[in-house]
């Protein structure tokens, strides 16, 4: 994709992702400023601001999981290398702790592809399954919806025991749901 393909994709998703009910009606959204060639999320962090919905953006620690802080801008983000593979960006302020997540009202995920079953495959690093059994341990009732490009809406991911369905993806040409909150 060019850079032109990219920035469309992301007014495209932010435009895709803010008409959904689970947003419109979220306090409390947890979510991740993009990297690499995912689609891009600061569109839409910031349009959630705006919506006055405070937005949570993870920070990763050592073991993988992730602690929490809030979004209030560009600004507040730095740029934090882990290890010689990769640079995130992560909220500057205060840590709020890795239980954060669960006051979140909808939870919008990474991932590599989602099937038809809505079973999300990630990275491999385990953090956002970390997030997800911390919500189901919680009795939270988060909305969890991945943010994809269209190609990355597959049949079927290989998928593992501790692996939970998302409720639906979220793609420059539409949403598709596969399961209610």
């Amino acid at each position: 994709m060019t850079a032109d393909d990219v920035r469309a994709s992301a007014v495209a998703l932010a435009e895709r992702a803010l008409d959904l009910p689970e947003l419109a009606h979220a306090r409390v959204v947890a979510a991740y400023v993009s990297v690499g060639t995912e689609p891009g999320t600061l569109a839409l962090l910031d349009a959630l601001r705006a919506r006055g919905v405070r937005v949570l953006l993870p920070a990763l620690l050592p073991d993988n999981d992730l602690d929490w802080g809030a979004y209030t801008g560009e600004d507040s983000l730095a740029r934090v290398q882990h290890g010689k593979l990769m640079a995130l960006l992560e909220p500057r302020g205060e840590r709020l702790g890795a239980d954060a997540v669960t006051d979140a009202d909808v939870v919008l995920l990474p991932g590599l592809a989602v099937d038809a079953r809505g079973m999300r495959l990630g990275r491999g690093g385990g953090s956002y399954d970390r997030v997800l059994a911390r919500l189901e341990r919680a009795g939270a009732r988060a909305s969890l919806v991945v943010l994809l490009y269209d190609s990355e809406v597959v049949e079927r991911v290989p998928e593992e025991p501790h692996d939970r369905p998302v409720h639906a993806v979220v793609t420059p040409s539409g949403v598709r749901r596969f399961r209610e909150p």
